[in-house]
């Protein structure tokens, strides 16, 4: 099976030796995003609720980039360094999905990239898959 590399200019550049996302067949694993501004990749500082908001749009852009949307996510996985934050993500986390939710982990970490206070990746399965 072929593997197609997915980027968005709409998301922050990756920071290491990995691709924003990569297709195999009709599933997508997207990788790690933290609360980076695109535009300037510049983090998002105080307001936790923005710094989650912000997650879900750069995994949002780059699901748009595979051809998919964050309703398309089947598992999700949230890495906090404080876990008191955690019904916060639920009430954003409800502003950005509909049911029926993605399968979901929360975990807590004692740390993050750059600093960050939160990290999702996620796997999306795309109900069709062009031939690409």
């Amino acid at each position: 099976m072929s593997k197609k590399i997915i980027h968005s200019d709409e998301a922050p550049q990756a920071i290491g030796t990995y691709s924003q996302a990569v297709k195999a067949g009709k599933t997508v694993y997207l990788s790690g995003q933290i609360p980076l501004r695109p535009e300037n990749m510049v983090l998002v500082n105080g307001d936790i609720r923005e710094q989650i908001h912000q997650v879900f749009n750069n995994l949002s852009a780059v699901a748009q980039s595979a051809g998919g949307s964050l309703q398309d996510i089947v598992k999700l996985n949230i890495y906090l360094t404080d876990m008191n934050h955690f019904p916060i993500v639920n009430e954003v986390m409800a502003e950005h999905f509909s049911t029926p939710y993605p399968a979901r982990a929360a975990v807590g970490v004692a740390q993050l990239p750059k600093g960050a206070e939160i990290e999702m990746d996620a796997i999306m399965v795309l109900e069709s898959s062009p031939h690409s």
